[in-house]
């Protein structure tokens, strides 16, 4: 999209964790504490995660991050400033990440949210993602979940 650059970048950045504390606040205010799987700061800027923002005119506008597992990525942090929604900056997000992931060869993406963030859902849904079974060390019977995949490769 003309006017936006989404680059791998520090998510420790001043800029970049007001988007990561934003998200968490948002969680936060939708579902209990079992049910936010959030990694935290230390753990996105970790080698097994490439985190990835959007911006325009310098400003951190959304962030995605593709956690790196043995047999697939796992999208995380997918999110969008409220005041720069509806730009498609989500798609643009998940696309930086299948190229990413279908790069270093990776054939499937994976993903956690939650039952009470419908835009997120018709994001996914739209971008590919089909409802599937729990994965890695997500608990099995947490009702507010919803976990997705779409294959790449």
């Amino acid at each position: 999209m003309e006017g936006f650059r989404v680059a791998r970048e520090d998510p420790r950045q001043a800029d970049v964790t007001s988007l990561v504390r934003a998200l968490d606040s948002m969680f936060e205010s939708l579902y209990p504490a079992e049910s936010n799987h959030l990694l935290d700061l230390e753990t996105l800027a970790s080698p097994d995660i490439l985190f990835f923002v959007v911006r325009e005119a310098g400003q951190a506008l959304g962030c995605g991050a593709l956690w790196l597992h043995q047999d697939y990525g796992e999208v995380k942090r997918v999110y969008v400033r409220p005041e720069a929604r509806g730009r498609k900056l989500g798609h643009v997000l998940l696309k930086r990440l299948e190229e990413e992931a279908r790069g270093i060869g990776l054939r499937l993406l994976r993903l956690e949210t939650g039952i009470k963030q419908p835009e997120a859902l018709g994001l996914f849904k739209a971008c590919g993602f089909v409802p599937c079974g729990a994965f890695g060390d997500y608990p099995r019977d947490d009702p507010n979940s919803v976990f997705m995949e779409k294959r790449i490769g």
